[in-house]
């Protein structure tokens, strides 16, 4: 049985009846079919929040359909006008910076509060069909550049879930402990269609492989020796150009 520590006590998620947050990406399409491994009763849920990536959502879809799970979509665009006129995400007319995570640049991509909106909504979900919890793919090199990526917020929350209703509902972040090369190698064992996962902030035809996430994506193969069948853009750099410039190809 999966068990992982929280808090100082031990969880377990086999057989749990849990609300996954399904972006479409490979972390979260991964967590899935790792939940279905584990026996779990899982509805998937995506959030649009006015992304100009949305189409991550087309990916999320098409798994919970191929794996015959209920699929909903929480439409938040009508709120995406509160939510940061600098972050890049939303605000279209800004160019996504290309580079690493760890650049101060990839702040542009920060959506304020992100992670409650979607956690919030999953909650309320949960407790209308008296589930055990919500998932979500939360894993070791969630960046400190997020402010609702750090430990301590995601701890604080998960105690306000327990006490927003009768029905408590527990947070699951099973790949706390994973990194995202990690998550590629669980997800090749699981025979994940990696192909059919969208990371890039873009969001054009193909993935640029040189945004923060692509570059995230491509380094999680990698370092993995999980080979990536990602169809990237022309120009895209290679893998041996992303090295040359410390992207961390080589840690």
């Amino acid at each position: 049985i999966n068990k992982f520590k929280i808090k100082g006590y031990i969880m377990t998620i086999e057989n749990k009846k849990l609300i996954q947050i399904l972006s479409g990406g490979m972390d979260s399409v991964t967590l899935l079919y790792y939940l279905v491994k584990h026996k779990c009763e899982v509805k998937t849920l995506s959030i649009n929040y006015g992304q100009r990536h949305s189409k991550e959502i087309d990916f999320a879809k098409y798994h919970s359909n191929l794996l015959n799970i209920e699929h909903q979509v929480a439409d938040l665009q009508g709120i995406n006008h509160l939510l940061g006129k600098e972050s890049v995400l939303i605000n279209k007319s800004i160019n996504v910076p290309d580079g690493h995570y760890e650049e101060l640049v990839m702040k542009k991509t920060v959506v304020p509060n992100r992670n409650m909106l979607m956690l919030a909504v999953a909650t309320s979900y949960a407790i209308s069909e008296k589930f055990h919890g919500i998932v979500y793919g939360a894993h070791a090199g969630d960046h400190a550049i997020y402010p609702d990526c750090r430990k301590e917020f995601t701890d604080a929350l998960a105690k306000a879930i327990q006490l927003c209703d009768w029905h408590q509902v527990e947070l699951f972040r099973p790949f706390i402990k994973k990194t995202k090369a990690d998550i590629a190698s669980i997800g090749k064992n699981l025979n994940v269609d990696f192909t059919k996962t969208w990371s890039c902030y873009k969001g054009e035809e193909k993935q640029c492989g040189q945004c923060a996430t692509c570059i995230e994506r491509r380094e999680a193969f990698h370092l993995s020796g999980v080979e990536d069948h990602t169809e990237y853009k022309d120009n895209a750099p290679t893998i041996e150009d992303l090295a040359k410039v410390d992207f961390k190809m080589n840690a």
